[in-house]
């Protein structure tokens, strides 16, 4: 069989895809695995969040006889893609505990008139759900979120692994794996588990060129997630690491700021957590604030930031957080704000991970803090680690837009570390700065810490790098955290005290504040026709109890108000306009048009 579909058959992929989704050609890497699919090839293809995966096992699906069915992590995630596919006119429907209609699934399966059938891992794996596919036709196995197959992955799911016996059962029907996340082993794990050959891979890469990433220490959360949001009139998700966090976060910005602001953790009712998910996933500016569970159930293209307040666990994790923002290509922001204790803590819980794990886990976490401390280009940093070869610098993330100084501080660093051991390893930073800096407090002279050789011994010119100095050696694992909240020696800190190791640190340049909203809003250049077409959007999106962005796209109705049309036939040359969703709204679009 040949590894790739004939020209024939991809010219008339190309015209299904105008037909459908409403775009004239295929983007990056996508038609590269359409044809392959169409081929009969089992695929394991690594595409940045936003490149369109979906479509990749979507539009085969259209074009072929029998089911693809689709295998999913999440039942909010498929319910997503199941109001999106259907708004494109392909005959979808999901087999999940949520579902009332499940009767009438089976039977539109068993008939041969579904074109996806989306189903979780968990229900996949049963031998009872082996017996009802072979009862139809089946076109294709697709597996979202594929890392989940893989132990070396950051998002490992058992009920994943499971599957290769129901794969198997199915020898002639090609597999697809999708997944926006995987290193080389995890890559090469996945492709084992699931029997997708050597030569199946095709890796896209993972740049996401419309996100600018920017990393800041973090002082005063609030103000800084208000500063984000004023910035962007969009939607955004801010990630904070506990219930308690989110709860407090949520409040505040929603009094300080005036925008609609929820917070979804795993502690609320659950019919409050899927409320306030579907709130915003039908928002068009609200914010949530979430523990990192949210966001891996839904496909919202118009996340214009993505906020941590706190590290995430693994520049993984990080990636795939990240990449919910600006799925629809226009520009975004991630922001990360970040404190020692991040790394304390994340360091302190390596010891609850099983052995075999730990260093894989060690080594992400140091990875991470080599994003976090960099003075190079941050899209270069994460992009390595993805085992690309970028350029040197991107131009869109701070460290590009505003060069940080980078300082060799291996002296201070062994004046610091010289005071942590003689002051006994319990001490924090800030009994250390006093110490150094010779300030004689009762605390300090109570425990004789003022006739130490250390006391003093850091000048005025330099005392104001201790505090980033603590930040960098915590990060790095060489300062550590104590059960008391003091510090202690570790990693590399013996050979910096011997000299063995230098030490430098990327100085960030001072910001001032700004008021102004940022470059991602979705009316750059206050376009009325724009506002009206919006609002449209707005007022379909209630009556078909849709999320506005199932109708179009902020791209497609910007192209609408630059080009104008004056007709049917020219606004179905619009991309993002395909022939059913042409149908539905054509018209009420096009009187919108004439009427500015």
């Amino acid at each position: 069989m040949p590894d790739n579909a004939s020209p024939a058959m991809i010219d008339t992929a190309r015209a299904r895809l105008k037909a459908i989704f409403g775009f004239d050609d295929f983007r990056g890497r996508q038609a590269e695995v359409v044809s392959r699919v169409l081929a009969g090839q089992s695929t394991l293809a690594v595409m940045p969040t936003g490149a369109g995966k979906s479509l990749t096992y979507q539009l085969p699906a259209a074009m072929s006889h029998g089911t693809c069915v689709v295998i999913s992590p999440l039942i909010a995630l498929m319910h997503d893609q199941l109001r999106s596919a259907r708004a494109n006119g392909i005959r979808a429907a999901t087999l999940t505990s949520a579902d009332a209609d499940w009767r009438e699934t089976q039977d539109a399966y068993r008939r041969g008139e579904l074109d996806l059938l989306y189903v979780a891992p968990e229900r996949a794996s049963q031998p009872a759900f082996l017996d009802f596919l072979s009862a139809a036709p089946i076109c294709l196995f697709a597996v979202d979120e594929a890392h989940c197959v893989s132990e070396w992955g950051h998002d490992f799911r058992p009920d994943y692994r499971l599957l290769r016996g129901l794969l198997d059962s199915f020898p002639d029907v090609p597999r697809l794996a999708l997944t926006a996340t995987a290193d080389r082993q995890t890559r090469a794990d996945v492709m084992a588990q699931l029997g997708i050959p050597e030569g199946g891979l095709v890796l896209a890469g993972f740049d996401r060129p419309n996100i600018r990433y920017v990393v800041r220490h973090r002082d005063n959360p609030v103000a800084q997630v208000t500063q984000l949001m004023a910035e962007h009139a969009g939607p955004g998700i801010v990630y904070a690491q506990t219930r308690r966090k989110v709860e407090d976060l949520a409040e505040k910005l929603a009094a300080k700021t005036g925008r609609p602001v929820l917070p979804y953790h795993a502690g609320l009712a659950p019919e409050v957590r899927a409320a306030n998910q579907a709130a915003f996933v039908g928002s068009e500016d609200m914010v949530i604030v979430a523990t990192v569970a949210f966001g891996m159930g839904i496909d919202k293209p118009d996340v214009r930031f993505v906020a941590h307040v706190g590290v995430p666990k693994s520049i993984e994790s990080y990636y795939q957080e990240t990449g919910r923002a600006g799925r629809d290509g226009d520009p975004a922001r991630a922001a990360m704000f970040w404190g020692a204790g991040d790394f304390a803590t994340a360091r302190q819980r390596l010891a609850e991970v099983d052995e075999e794990r730990r260093n894989a886990e060690r080594a992400r976490l140091d990875a991470l803090a080599g994003l976090v401390e960099t003075a190079e280009c941050r899209r270069a940093v994460l992009l390595r680690h993805f085992g690309e070869d970028p350029p040197a610098a991107c131009g869109n993330c701070d460290n590009c837009l505003e060069q940080p100084g980078v300082t060799d501080v291996s002296e201070l660093s062994r004046k610091l570390l010289s005071a942590v051991y003689r002051t006994g390893q319990s001490f924090g930073m800030g009994h250390l700065q006093k110490v150094l800096t010779g300030v004689e407090d009762e605390r300090v002279r109570q425990r004789g810490h003022d006739q130490l050789s250390v006391f003093g011994i850091v000048q005025a010119d330099e005392a104001g790098l201790l505090q980033p100095l603590a930040r960098a050696l915590q990060a790095r694992g060489v300062l550590v955290a104590t059960d008391h909240g003091g510090l202690a020696l570790g990693g590399t800190a013996r050979a910096i005290l011997k000299g063995e190791r230098n030490v430098e640190i990327a100085i960030p340049p001072k910001r001032e504040r700004r008021g102004r909203r940022g470059d991602a809003t979705p009316n750059p250049v206050g376009d009325p026709l724009f506002d009206a077409l919006r609002e449209l959007r707005r007022e379909l999106a209630i009556e078909g109890q849709v999320p506005p962005y199932v109708i179009f796209h902020d791209a497609t109705l910007r192209e609408m108000a630059a080009q104008r049309p004056q007709s049917l036939a020219a606004l179905g040359r619009i991309a993002g306009v395909g022939a059913k969703k042409l149908e539905a709204y054509g018209e009420q679009f096009l009187r919108v048009v004439e009427r500015h």
